[in-house]
């Protein structure tokens, strides 16, 4: 298989690292320019493959607008024919060394939150674009061992006020205008984060319109406990910013990413302040 690729793309394949639906992605080296990229290989099988086609264009075409140092760059995508059709996608991106935060070992408070703040301006950056990305949750946040991170996966993402024709989006994480089709903007990504960062806080997922069902098919009743009363470490500040993420109606969520930017950087703010409070305090003694 890599040799098939080498001499179709003109990548030298270094080794793979993980397979997803009808896709592999490895670390390769373009043999053009010698920079060491993910490469991401797309083989269509089957007639509902052409979803996923479309959404390899898309996280191209998408990506390609987008100059952010954490949302992750796409440089390339490679069309491979037979008998006049596309068989196969090649789309060369930006390699991070990373693993995704579903993945992390558990992290403090305060990186949690700088986590979320760096995702939070990518997030502004694709919004000032024009763009949503419509699929905000742990698997599509990358981060590196010094704790910078990378936003990925684009291919669910659209113009913002776009209507789409069918559900998609991750049932755990879904927003309810994804759920009922309606226009989706910036809150639906709001709405996406704060479900992911009620996950990274509490350990749990929120009830969505998507609901799980228990061992006998029953769906679950929807239920949100705010995350300070799961895990009472978790500030009330913190825990209120998450619940004003995901609720139902986006007019009741933050107006925009700038405004939950800012209330992280406060968050932030007063915890670095109490840490050297208490070191000073420390110190004194």
């Amino acid at each position: 298989m890599a040799n098939n690729i080498l001499n179709v793309g003109g990548f030298r394949i270094v080794k793979r690292l993980g397979t997803g639906a009808r896709s592999t992605i490895y670390i390769a080296v373009d043999e053009q320019d010698n920079r060491e990229v993910a490469l991401k290989r797309v083989i269509y099988e089957k007639p509902e493959d052409t979803r996923i086609f479309e959404q390899v264009e898309t996280e191209y075409k998408v990506a390609k607008k987008i100059d952010h140092p954490y949302v992750r760059k796409c440089y390339k995508l490679q069309k491979i024919r037979s008998m006049l059709k596309v068989k196969e996608l090649l789309l060369s991106m930006e390699y991070f060394d990373s693993t995704t935060l579903e993945q992390c070992p558990s992290l403090s408070l305060l990186d949690v939150m700088l986590v979320f703040r760096m995702v939070a301006g990518g997030l502004q950056a694709m919004h000032q674009h024009g763009f949503v990305h419509c699929d905000m949750k742990p698997n599509n946040i990358l981060m590196n061992k010094s704790g910078s991170i990378k936003i990925i996966d684009l291919g669910q993402s659209c113009h913002i006020g776009t209507t789409k024709q069918r559900i998609q989006g991750t049932p755990d994480y879904i927003a309810p205008e994804q759920v009922h089709r309606k226009p989706l903007g910036p809150k639906t990504d709001i709405f996406n984060l704060g479900a992911t960062m009620y996950w990274a806080l509490t350990g749990r997922n929120i009830p969505t319109l998507i609901p799980k069902k228990d061992a006998v098919g029953l769906q679950q009743p929807r239920e949100c406990c705010s995350p300070n009363r799961i895990r009472k470490q978790i500030p009330q500040a913190l825990s209120d910013i998450v619940m004003d993420c995901i609720q139902e109606d986006p007019a009741k969520r933050p107006a925009g990413m700038n405004e939950l930017i800012t209330r992280l950087d406060v968050m932030i703010h007063n915890l670095l302040g109490d840490k050297l409070k208490g070191k000073n305090a420390a110190k004194s003694t």
